[in-house]
């Protein structure tokens, strides 16, 4: 399982989380949280791609950030309950999913640069090299 660390380099390089899933595959974008226990500060999952997210079925309300292709934040959602969506962003190409109020706790805000670096990939293929299949 790839996990990344997102941080929010235009509100002094903050930690907006450092054991973020990165859920870029069919399978892991369409299961997402679903069935998961409730995040805990730092954790997260970053949808890739993904241009609009659901609560359907979801136990817990999250924060929602929707990222550009340069990582910038178009769209932002606090507190989105279970049973709510989003709108499409045409423009999205990310969705970062985080516990409720780490969007307002770091004043994250729609036009904030966010860096995401890869910290860890817990698939490797038989030859040790990573597997990104």
């Amino acid at each position: 399982m790839k996990r990344v660390a997102v941080r929010n380099i235009s509100r002094a390089d903050i930690d907006l989380g450092s054991h973020v899933v990165l859920a870029n595959t069919m399978w892991t974008r369409l299961k997402g949280l679903l069935g998961a226990p409730s995040l805990q500060p730092g954790e997260g999952m970053l949808l890739d791609p993904c241009k609009a997210v659901h609560m359907y079925g979801m136990r817990q309300p999250l924060d929602v950030a929707f990222l550009g292709r340069e990582g910038q934040i178009i769209a932002l959602y606090h507190d989105l309950r279970p049973g709510q969506r989003s709108r499409y962003h045409g423009k999205a190409r990310q969705a970062l999913e985080l516990p409720v109020g780490t969007l307002s706790d770091t004043g994250t805000c729609v036009g904030d640069l966010l860096h995401v670096q890869l910290v860890s990939d817990d698939r490797q293929s038989s030859d040790g090299e990573h597997d990104d299949r």
